[in-house]
Order: C-alpha cells, then structure tokens, then sequence
C-alpha cells in the first residue's frame, strides 16, 4: 500500500525494516500522518511482550512531543498495544480515576531505529472506566481524508477496523480482556 512506503523507505537502503526486539528493550513510540509528517512522540516504550501478531509496551508518566515541538509530560502509565496486521492500536491509561483506553486507528505498526512507528488516521474510540465509550475526531477524520486524500479503499478498511475495534470492546476480547493492562502494568514495574 502506497501511503505506508515513507515509513518503509527511511530503512536501511530504501527496503522494508524491523528490528529485533526483545522484551526489556528501550524504545520511542513515533506517530505521522498519512502525508508522511511527524505528529507525535512518547519517549519511552519499554519492550513487555512482542510476537509476530502485536507488541506490548509500557511507559510511566513519559515525555511526549508534539508537532509543533511543545513537550510535556503524560500524566500517568501507560500500557500500549501495537497490531502488525490491524489497523489500530490501544494505549491502556491507568488514571486515578480507573483505567481508560485511548484507541487510534492506527496503520500496523514497524520498528526503526530503535522507534515504533505507525501512521495515525484522526478516528479515536475512547473507552471510560465505567465500561462505555465514544467514537472521537469524526470531523478531523472528514478533514484530513479530503484535504490527505485517502483513498476509497483504504476509507474501507479504517472504517471496518473502527467498527472491529468497537466489536472487541463489546465482547471485552482482545486489547480490552479484563486485566489485561493491569497484568503489563505489573510486569513493566518489575523490569524497571
């Protein structure tokens, strides 16, 4: 798919990259648009788990860096989940007030010198404590798609993923299997 090959093309000699990783290892979360421009970064990915389906990583109250090169600090951990084959990732956010999920639809992700990278396409599923949730940036999405230039067939394929996404909370699978976040959250303060 075309708008992937900025990602792939700032390898090693123009042909597709991944690092080997292994739980332990440092890394930075890297976020662009489907232009190819930096959107936004965190500074700090703690390797936790990684297979060839996802990865798992942690971070505790991380610098991130925004577009315009403003930082600040998040202010609580985070447990992310990055998808090679779907289109969305999860951050778990463990805030005082309960775990919350901040959901972007998401290329799959690759890793490049030392950074997850991922493209980031405005739509958001923001999951509440309390077990519900809101779809987010609809008009963001509309925005970006007309003036980016999405394709029809790849409008298709992050809005099957938005409701895929949607359906996975509902029957509490996958990203969203209870415990889960709680369960790296534990084993990310064990390795740092």
């Amino acid at each position: 798919m075309l708008f992937l090959i900025f990602m792939y093309n700032e390898g090693r000699n123009g042909k597709i990259f991944m690092e080997k990783v292994k739980v332990g290892d440092e890394l930075t979360i890297h976020c662009y648009k489907h232009n190819g421009k930096f959107h936004r970064s965190w500074e700090e990915a703690l390797v936790l788990y990684i297979d060839e389906e996802k990865i798992i990583v942690g971070n505790n109250k991380t610098k991130v860096t925004e577009s315009d090169g403003r930082t600040h600090k998040a202010k609580e951990p985070a447990i992310v989940i990055l998808y090679k084959n779907s289109w969305f990732n999860v951050f778990g956010q463990l805030k005082k007030k309960g775990l919350f999920y901040k959901c972007n639809i998401a290329s799959p992700y690759i890793i490049d010198e030392g950074a997850i990278k991922f493209i980031d396409y405005d739509l958001d599923l923001k999951v509440f404590p309390d077990g519900g949730f809101k779809v987010l940036d609809r008009n963001e999405y509309k925005y970006h798609k007309k003036i980016m230039g999405y394709s029809d067939d790849l409008d298709k394929v992050l809005t099957t993923e938005l409701t895929n996404l949607i359906n996975l909370k509902r029957k509490e699978e996958g990203p969203f299997l209870k415990g889960l976040i709680e369960e790296y959250y534990e084993k990310y303060k064990l390795l740092r």
